[in-house]
């Protein structure tokens, strides 16, 4: 009785405070809603405005990497899980100049052909600079998240897009292109991948974190130019990284050589 007598005034008090016809939500919460996609290989966060991956997580180890699974079978498609009004379209990247940059990689999903298929979703693509970026330097980077697996034994990745100001005179402005007709799919400034690797003997926890213009870059570039910290990933893309690790981690940097 004593449980129902609280329920009641707890019941009464809220009322009071919003009543169900005063209620500015009455007639729904506009969002924004972030569209959490769990796939075999992955999971995502879509943002249905940049019509591009808020992020895209993965677990890798040196088991989940076989397979044989082959990415000539797999082709690009829109993602039927998004509403229709904030998909991103296969015709937006027709001659738009841009590649379709994986966030999880094809190659990380050899497993088996549904996993392969899944990273041909357009939700874990977004447009990236072909010759010198997607097809080189953002390559060798996801290469060398992979070869990871050799040395511990669990590495997880969280990639995504950021977008980034520059100077313009005496002000700091955020630019990027829109690419479809009509503009549909935002074109990313730099592109992040945050990476933690842990062994099962040693409670040690060593982050990488780097961050890259999406802009064709020089293979002879050190990948340590690129690297940052994760508080300003954190920052520019408003995400939280790996939350439940003591920020007392090491720097994967320190920890072996970054260099693709």
């Amino acid at each position: 009785m004593l449980f129902l007598a609280l329920f009641c005034i707890l019941g009464s008090a809220l009322a009071s405070q919003h009543p169900l016809d005063d209620s500015p939500l009455k007639y729904g919460n506009p969002g924004p809603i972030s569209d959490l996609l769990v796939r075999s290989r992955y999971t995502a966060s879509y943002n249905r405005a940049f019509r591009n991956p808020n992020w895209v997580a993965e677990h890798l180890t040196r088991e989940n990497l076989n397979g044989t699974a082959d990415r000539t079978n797999a082709d690009f498609k829109e993602d039927p899980d998004i509403p229709p009004p904030f998909r991103a379209l296969l015709k937006d990247y027709y001659r738009s100049g841009y590649d379709r940059g994986h966030m999880c990689p094809a190659a990380d999903a050899k497993k088996d052909e549904e996993a392969m298929k899944e990273t041909f979703l357009l939700t874990n693509i977004a447009p990236q600079q072909g010759i010198g970026f997607n097809r080189q330097y953002w390559a060798y980077l996801e290469s060398f998240v992979r070869d990871l697996t050799k040395s511990f034994d669990d590495v997880y990745c969280v990639s995504g897009p950021l977008y980034l100001p520059h100077k313009e005179g005496d002000k700091w402005v955020v630019s990027y292109e829109v690419i479809g007709d009509p503009p549909n799919v935002a074109v990313p400034t730099h592109f992040f991948k945050a990476i933690l690797v842990k062994q099962h003997d040693n409670p040690l926890n060593a982050i990488g974190a780097f961050a890259l213009p999406n802009k064709a870059i020089d293979s002879s570039t050190p990948l340590i130019s690129f690297n940052t910290s994760l508080e300003d990933i954190e920052r520019a893309s408003g995400l939280t990284l790996y939350e439940d690790i003591p920020r007392t981690f090491t720097s994967l940097c320190k920890l072996i050589s970054c260099k693709l």
